[in-house]
């Protein structure tokens, strides 16, 4: 009796359990989410009230940067040729170095505040700082986003940036828009780990206080 019920079990649990075991190693592990930044640049941490717990920053993708100065170097090109054609001869290379010297200085404008802009994502909020002499910032909440999605153009899976869609409910943001943003599906994770299971990033960051003990069990 014994017997037989030993190989009943062998049958019938035996090769269930080996595809258990062989479907878990095919399966691909999860995708691992990087640690968290420790501490917010100064160009953050400005904007983030005591109670508010820092998740992270980002400056926008080196294309960014290399597009605004491409455009730059177009339009003093451009601008250079008009004045060529269009001024005196003996103002033509005075005209052209003011031009060449205005593209210059707004070439460094871009690069400054392409340095200084930060994305920043907190466990309340996202957060766009922009600006260098003038300074822009625009929040959404966490808690009225309706929506968010990224796009990756050919090119943007290629070096690694995305321009994300964020919807609000019922509230305008100017954050709907943000193009060139870095390692589009690591951000993607990391809002929506905040905005589903803020726990498991305070777990993950060691930030867990525990329950204060009682003194009567203490004494005990």
């Amino acid at each position: 009796m014994s017997r037989d019920s030993g190989r009943g079990d062998e049958v019938e649990h035996g090769p269930q359990a080996h595809h258990e075991i062989v479907g878990l190693r095919l399966s691909p592990p999860p995708m691992p989410v990087l640690p968290l930044a420790a501490e917010p640049s100064g160009t953050a941490a400005i904007y983030l009230f005591p109670t508010e717990r820092f998740r992270g920053e980002w400056r926008r993708h080196g294309v960014s940067l290399v597009k605004a100065l491409c455009l730059v170097a177009v339009y003093t090109g451009l601008l250079s040729m008009l004045a060529a054609q269009q001024v005196r001869p003996e103002y033509t290379t005075r005209v052209i170095v003011l031009i060449a010297a205005g593209g210059v200085l707004f070439a460094a404008h871009r690069v400054a505040d392409w340095r200084v802009s930060r994305f920043v994502l907190t466990n309340k909020r996202l957060m766009l700082v922009q600006g260098v002499f003038s300074r822009r910032v625009a929040m959404m909440p966490l808690l009225r986003m309706a929506d968010l999605s990224y796009y990756q153009s050919p090119l943007g899976r290629l070096f690694g940036f995305g321009v994300f869609r964020v919807e609000s409910a019922g509230w305008f943001s100017p954050l709907r828009r943000i193009a060139d943003l870095p390692s589009p599906n690591e951000l993607y994770l990391r809002i929506v780990e905040e905005l589903y299971e803020p726990d498991a990033v305070e777990a993950r960051l060691g930030a867990a206080v525990p329950e204060p003990v009682s003194r009567g069990t203490e004494l005990a």
